[in-house]
């Protein structure tokens, strides 16, 4: 069971009130300190799947009171352990309770989920570097035909998040959002082509290369993997297991396709370039568009209702133009087979 420890800082006038709304919700322990004269503070022992419901109240409560902060920690352990019947039986109560607008089916709350996704697609040097790093990796490992160092470069790309980030945006018609994962999308795209092209043109490339010609070679299998890949990456986000995402980065492979696109390309192997292009792209498609599925079932929605309703117009114009080209892909695949 993954437990959250909630903070909230707040006003000392507003003590009582805080305290009588914390100990409505379920919580395995809640307790209040006065910090001075100005502040106190509440600490909430919850489980993970509650905290998006405790915030989303104290900040409707409570709004526009920037004396307030609320901080969220991961718990690794506590002792005593909590009761899992006690565990259980708060998530039937919950269950049974009107006005929780969307399940959270044992997600992390959606500012947890914001925060993670949105320092990912943070354009930054660290971003940069790593982005020419793997993509060095993985050209080498192209070159030598070598699966395990193009794996390496694979698990060290920087590439899902940002595309994580695109589709988080999609569903919660944020558009800072969406604006900060297509520019930290588009520079690392950019940097990839550019590099790879330039090492095409001053190193030697066997297009007939295992590694190189799988990435040339697209089928309807590879939009199912992309797919089921792009679902579980979305999925290990919201449960909060970041790990997870080292096995998605290696099923969906984002970098490889491109980088072979750029190598090819830069040998002026133009046919098979844009086969190695066409596959990242529908790895690109089908990663956000079954971000944004999973992002919706897993009940990830604004706070306020006027935000639903920008956010459902991002979402259908969003899904609109991921599935029509996806479809267009699948067409495309046919008609080459």
């Amino acid at each position: 069971m993954a437990l959250r420890l909630l903070q909230v800082i707040f006003p000392v006038k507003h003590k009582d009130e805080v305290e009588q709304l914390l100990h409505e919700q379920e919580s395995l322990q809640t307790w209040t300190v006065v910090l001075d004269e100005d502040l106190a503070s509440s600490s909430v022992l919850l489980m993970t799947e509650q905290t998006e419901k405790i915030t989303d109240l104290i900040s409707e409560r409570f709004p526009n009171q920037e004396e307030f902060r609320i901080v969220l920690f991961p718990v690794e352990a506590t002792i005593p352990a909590p009761d899992p019947q006690e565990d259980e039986g708060q998530k039937t109560a919950e269950s049974g309770q009107e006005g929780e607008a969307q399940p959270q089916f044992g997600r992390v709350s959606r500012e947890e989920l914001y925060n993670d996704v949105a320092d990912g697609a943070d354009l930054s040097i660290n971003y940069i570097l790593m982005v020419v790093l793997s993509t060095v990796v993985a050209a080498i490992g192209l070159l030598r035909n070598d699966v395990a160092v193009i794996i390496g470069a694979m698990v060290i790309a920087p590439l899902i998040k940002p595309n994580m980030a695109m589709a988080l945006a999609a569903t919660l018609g944020d558009l800072k959002l969406l604006g900060q994962a297509l520019r930290t999308n588009g520079v690392g795209l950019v940097i990839i082509v550019i590099l790879s092209i330039v090492m095409g043109l001053m190193i030697p490339i066997d297009p007939e290369a295992e590694q190189i010609v799988s990435r040339t070679d697209v089928g309807l299998e590879n939009i199912g993997l992309a797919l089921a890949a792009g679902s579980a990456g979305a999925l290990a986000i919201t449960m909060g297991v970041s790990t997870a995402l080292i096995g998605v980065m290696v099923a969906v492979a984002l970098l490889p396709p491109l980088v072979a696109a750029g190598l090819l390309a830069g040998k002026g192997l133009s046919f098979l370039a844009l086969n190695a292009l066409f596959l990242f792209l529908i790895n690109t498609i089908s990663v956000n568009l079954t971000g944004i599925a999973t992002f919706w079932f897993k009940g990830i929605r604004p706070r306020q209702w006027w935000e639903a309703e920008k956010a459902k117009r991002a979402m259908r114009i969003a899904v609109t133009v991921w599935v029509s080209l996806l479809v267009l892909a699948v067409v495309i695949v046919l008609l080459l087979r």
